[in-house]
This record gives structure tokens, C-alpha cells and sequence, in this order.
């Protein structure tokens, strides 16, 4: 699936693939993540920190209609307020996407696939 948008200069295609990485990139720069985990590594006991080029494993765009919905499967640091985390990362993923491809989000949710201590 892919993100249709229409302008005066054409035809934009933008995949979903494209979304996701976006998002994940802004999701790891908020205060309290320790990083984007995979969807599918719950249901085995372990959650590894996927790299940059993962992060579109840990995001999963839906589209219903004209409607744009994303699923954020992160880790999250010991210590922080988990709702806050959730709270910035929902914020920030809705901002960036808006300001860097134009397109609303009308919801952001989070799945806390687990939590870890760091070492600073």
C-alpha cells in the first residue's frame, strides 16, 4: 500500500515503507526510548533494539480509507514515565509527518514491547 497525494505540479506516490521509517526516526529522538523493537520478537520472550535501517519493522502503517493509522512497537527506558513516553512519541510522529510529507495522522498507537535499563 502507498500514500496517494494529488497537486498542482502532479502525482506523489509515497510507500508505506517511506512512512514508516519516518516515524521511527522521530519516535527514537524523544526523551525515554531506548529504541523501535519488531512487532513479530514478543510472542519468543526477547525484544532486540532494531538499527536505523529496521525501523520499518517496528512500524506498521495502516491506511482505512482516507484515514492513516500507525502502530509503534517500541522499548523504553527504565525509569521514565511510561505514559509521558508514549504521550511524546504519539506527539512527535504526528508533527513530523505533517511537517516533512504533508500527510494527518489520525492516531498513533504504542505498544511497549519491553523495557531497559541504560547505562549513561
Amino acid at each position: 500500500m502507498s500514500v496517494d497525494l494529488h497537486n498542482k505540479y502532479g502525482h506523489i506516490t509515497i510507500t508505506n515503507d517511506v512512512i514508516s521509517t519516518i516515524a521511527g526516526g522521530a519516535a527514537v529522538e524523544c526523551y525515554g526510548i531506548v529504541g523501535m523493537a519488531s512487532k513479530n520478537q514478543i510472542r519468543d520472550g526477547l525484544s532486540e533494539i532494531l538499527r536505523k535501517e529496521n525501523f520499518s519493522k517496528g512500524v506498521v502503517v495502516r491506511q482505512q480509507g482516507d484515514t492513516l493509522h500507525i502502530d509503534m512497537y517500541i522499548i523504553v527506558s527504565y525509569g521514565t514515565k511510561i505514559s509521558e513516553v508514549a504521550h511524546n512519541v504519539q506527539s512527535q510522529v504526528k508533527y513530523t509527518l505533517n511537517k516533512t510529507v504533508g500527510l494527518s495522522v489520525d492516531s498513533v498507537n504504542i505498544f511497549i514491547q519491553g523495557v531497559r535499563v541504560t547505562s549513561e
